[in-house]
């Protein structure tokens, strides 16, 4: 079997009120936590992850990337297994496990692409959470089931999710119903601001 690029979305649930909150709490900085990746569950992409494989993974991540803080994702997935320093909007500071759930603890960073992942929270646009790995994948009865040979390269915000619900949709709490109507004007005024470095 040969290994090729596995990326799959998982839920990460964040309540509205815990945006701001958070930002307080933690000097401005957007800490947010959820469902990273989920095992023995098959997702829209028909990927089943086996606990033992991910908890091997997890493990191996922790120690490597997240012990050195360097565990970065990146806004959207990039074609290759490199994690890309100029696209970086994020980074993982914890994991731990909830049944077959890993969930995770994530830092937004005031990167340029950290700033529009922020940016877009504010604006109350939904979101989710992506695993990128590699590994070779095997056609079963339940679903397609990753291999032993899978290995995690990170997670990545993504707008297009493979798993029902894979979505983070924190709302700024001075929402009101009037930035429904204008969500896209102000997100799209904002990645210019950003870009153009104003």
């Amino acid at each position: 079997m040969n290994k090729q690029l596995l990326v799959d979305v998982i839920p990460f649930d964040v309540a509205p009120e815990k945006i701001n909150e958070s930002m307080t709490k933690n000097g401005g900085k957007l800490v947010v936590s959820g469902v990273l990746q989920r095992a023995e569950a098959k997702n829209q992409n028909g990927r089943v992850y086996p606990r033992e494989i991910l908890q091997r993974e997890a493990k191996k991540y922790e120690s490597e990337f997240i012990k050195e803080r360097r565990a970065m994702g990146e806004l959207d997935h990039p074609d290759s297994s490199v994690v890309n320093l100029q696209n970086v909007s994020h980074n993982v500071l914890e994991m731990h496990w909830k049944g077959n759930d890993l969930v995770g603890t994530v830092e937004v960073l005031s990167t340029p692409a950290g700033n529009i992942l922020k940016e877009l929270f504010k604006s109350g646009i939904k979101l989710g959470i992506s695993s990128r790995g590699l590994g070779s994948i095997k056609n079963e009865a339940k679903g397609d089931m990753v291999g032993d040979d899978f290995e995690l390269i990170g997670f990545d915000f993504v707008s297009n999710p493979s798993t029902h619900g894979a979505f983070l949709s924190p709302v700024n709490e001075s929402k009101n119903s009037n930035l429904t109507s204008n969500k896209w004007a102000k997100v799209q005024r904002d990645i210019t601001s950003i870009l153009m470095g104003n």
